[in-house]
């Protein structure tokens, strides 16, 4: 796993983007529908998942794809969960919610921790991954109900998970709240920082600036990702000290 520095989470966004407008492309402009597409970008990050864990050190580029991965299919899973099956947005949030709560506590009493740096065996892989998964489409099930249900609106909901990330990051540089909690704190809301996931009938409504980051990002995205992993110094997280690893 790499280390959790600010280029991490630079090159997580354009990987978030990437997976955002990538999902709602095969989804809503080819007609694949939510279901299709959920299972198209499954496959695909089952393979990407079996070379990952069975990498006996860190690639950048492999371990980024499976998190562009993860996103795709987390933005089409997490539609079809809001809107083919009618759970709606608010539920499919605290459906996705206690999902990731339920694989922390199951990997904490499992494994004894939740440290990110301490993934090191395939058993720890499964939960850091399966942790992953459920976090990016929490992150597109919350933010679309704040910016379609919540009355925040797009550029509202954008502020205040702006706010909400300032806040973490303050609590990871002057407190002593549990690094885990932060980390995957601030991996769900860096999900929302990609252009919003729009519907058939809410699209032509977005915001001119969200409306002409969605319709440029494809080529933006696809171009940035790769180039950022190469250029950006990441190496593998250090393990875990004691008082970080609850």
């Amino acid at each position: 796993m790499p280390e959790a520095t600010a280029g991490f989470w630079a090159i997580k966004i354009v990987a978030t983007t990437l997976g955002e407008v990538g999902g709602n492309a095969v989804t809503l402009t080819l007609g694949l529908g939510y279901l299709a597409g959920t299972a198209i970008f499954g496959a695909a990050l089952a393979v990407l998942l079996a070379a990952q864990v069975r990498a006996d050190r860190f690639h950048p580029i492999l371990y980024w794809a499976v998190v562009t991965a993860t996103t795709l299919a987390g933005t089409t899973l997490a539609d079809f969960c809001d809107r083919s099956l009618g759970i709606g947005y608010a539920g499919g949030s605290l459906v996705l919610l206690g999902s990731v709560v339920a694989t922390l506590i199951l990997w904490k009493r499992t494994l004894g921790t939740v440290a990110v740096e301490t993934v090191r065996s395939p058993r720890a892989e499964g939960f850091y991954w399966a942790t992953v998964m459920f976090s990016q489409t929490l992150g597109t099930a919350l933010g679309d109900w704040m910016a379609d249900s919540s009355g925040l609106g797009y550029n509202g909901s954008a502020l205040l998970i702006l706010v909400a990330l300032a806040v973490v990051t303050a609590l990871h540089l002057r407190t002593r709240v549990s690094r885990p909690m932060l980390f995957w704190t601030a991996f769900v809301l860096t999900r929302r920082s990609a252009p919003p996931s729009p519907t058939r009938s809410t699209s032509r409504s977005l915001p001119a600036a969200w409306a002409s980051t969605t319709s440029r990002s494809p080529a933006c995205s696809r171009s940035s990702w790769p180039g950022l992993v190469l250029l950006i110094p990441q190496r593998a997280g250090r393990r875990a000290a004691c008082a970080d690893a609850p």
